[in-house]
């Protein structure tokens, strides 16, 4: 937001102001997902059998993320801006999504990394790049990269580990699932909800500008994505069918190389 012109345009009170409270709605909505995370992982290990490994990191991993909660949510209270997080829809369906982590667990380790996937890509870039940070974002930041990469790599080793195992024609619904997963959900996480242009009169063009018109959003898509695509690869679910369903949602591109490759070197 902060890079288009319009903004440029806008008196200093008012770019705090919308900082402010895009800052505080990426927060929330975090702490909302984080708490789908955490219903749902406590589903899925509920349902494990003796003995299994999961078990153990699916309930460290739901510690962490209840104190991921805590933080967001005292970054909220902290601003005095009161957000209302994901779209309306999702806060709706919140309570039937955690279900899906024992009907359709590969689905929702899907959403997951849907979630998890774009916060951190977004953080990283801003702690690569070194930019002047607020302290208490800078340390949310720090923070949040470093338990979410343990996180992101689990869903990563468990999707590798179950996909393969699972037959042809399940595997090929799943190719095409995953890409809509990751739109939908990358959606909800990064683009604020109808309030934040309502609040600050953000004209229609420029909001079509942000999200996703202009070539510059459409490549932090495609970016954000990397080690996603990089997954569908290992996992078997890239195909000539699917890769059409990653270029119709405009998230298609080159794999990562590696997990959390730089943003300037996945996108060549």
């Amino acid at each position: 937001i902060g890079r288009h012109p319009w903004f440029a345009e806008q008196p200093v009170e008012k770019q705090i102001a919308i900082g402010m409270w895009r800052q505080a709605n990426v927060a929330k909505v975090g702490l909302q997902f984080e708490s789908i995370l955490i219903r749902g992982l406590m589903q899925y290990s509920d349902r494990l059998p003796n003995g299994a490994k999961e078990f153990r990191y699916t309930t460290h991993e739901a510690k962490e993320e209840c104190n991921h909660t805590l933080m967001f949510q005292e970054f909220v209270n902290r601003t005095g801006v009161d957000v209302p997080g994901g779209p309306r829809w999702f806060r709706r369906l919140s309570p039937i999504v955690p279900l899906f982590s024992t009907i359709f667990p590969s689905v929702f380790y899907f959403g997951v990394l849907a979630g998890e996937e774009p916060i951190d890509h977004i953080q990283k870039d801003f702690l690569r790049k070194d930019q002047n940070l607020h302290p208490t974002m800078q340390a949310i930041m720090q923070l949040h990269v470093a338990e979410e990469a343990r996180h992101i790599s689990f869903a990563h080793h468990l999707l590798r580990e179950s996909i393969p195992k699972k037959g042809r024609f399940q595997r090929f619904v799943l190719s095409l699932v995953m890409p809509i997963v990751m739109r939908v959900l990358c959606n909800v996480i990064t683009k604020p909800p109808r309030e934040f242009r309502r609040e600050f009169g953000i004209p229609r063009s420029v909001w079509k500008d942000l999200f996703w018109r202009s070539p510059e959003s459409r490549r932090f898509l495609v970016n954000v994505f990397g080690d996603v695509r990089m997954l569908a690869e290992q996992c078997g679910l890239m195909n000539p069918v699917s890769a059409r369903v990653w270029r119709l949602m405009g998230i298609s591109g080159r794999p990562s190389r590696y997990r959390s490759e730089p943003t300037y070197t996945a996108a060549a």
